[in-house]
């Protein structure tokens, strides 16, 4: 139970993606940029200075840079540490207890860490639409697209691109910015996803997209569900 180690393996390529059987495109004016638990604990699973983490890190700074600069509204997921058996629900069944009550552990990775205006999600379940803001966020700002990026994509990323779907907002996994308990599991995920609910794209791809600024901005909330970083 819990997390497996997860061995060195490399993000997929352009031309390694499966087919789409949509067309979508990122608009700066429609989209909202998921970082999906780039917490600590689940990093840890990986080994540190190889493959994924560096580039995916590398990737999400990138992505969350350009869509500050395009006014798209960036959005983190982290759950908290400590959580009680009632807490995790059936997540204890096939996880145990999750991140233990630890400020590293369940700190967002430094090098890709949430900056004021941000806003950062308290997470319970696979979907981060699950007993968070995040559907009102996205409603109430008139956007209907989501750019996940983050781990794992066969749980919490597939989920939320699912979920997505079902809420008719547009999914795009941002394929070279996730990353999971190995490339079977990996290609999986994109395979589903890009067969079921979502676009798979890569991060040049997205960033070829938010490449202008717009008067997108950050609603905030209270209670702790959606918290701004800057304290607003």
């Amino acid at each position: 139970m819990g997390l497996p180690r997860i061995p060195s393996y490399p993000l997929p390529a352009a031309e390694e993606l499966p087919a789409n059987r949509v067309s979508w495109t990122v608009d700066p004016a429609r989209a909202v940029l998921l970082v999906h638990d780039l917490q600590n604990h689940f990093l840890d699973a990986f080994p540190a200075d190889a493959a994924p983490v560096p580039e995916l890190l590398d990737k999400v700074v990138a992505l969350t840079a350009a869509a500050r600069a395009s006014g798209v509204p960036v959005v983190y997921s982290a759950q908290r540490g400590g959580q009680s058996a009632a807490e995790r629900g059936l997540q204890q069944d096939f996880w145990g207890p999750g991140i233990p009550d630890d400020p590293r552990a369940t700190a967002i990775a430094a090098a890709a860490a949430p900056v004021p205006g941000d806003a950062v999600l308290t997470k319970w379940k696979y979907s981060a639409f699950v007993r968070t803001e995040l559907e009102r966020l996205l409603r109430e700002q008139g956007r209907d697209q989501l750019v996940i990026t983050g781990v794992y994509a066969h749980i919490g990323v597939q989920a939320t691109a699912c979920d997505a779907w079902m809420r008719d907002v547009q999914a795009f996994v941002v394929a070279d910015a996730v990353a999971d308990f190995g490339p079977d599991e990996h290609r999986a995920a994109l395979e589903w996803i890009a067969g079921r609910c979502g676009l798979v794209t890569t991060a040049d791809a997205v960033l070829g997209s938010l490449d202008g600024p717009s008067d997108g901005a950050l609603v905030g909330s209270s209670d702790g569900a959606l918290e701004r970083t800057d304290g607003k």
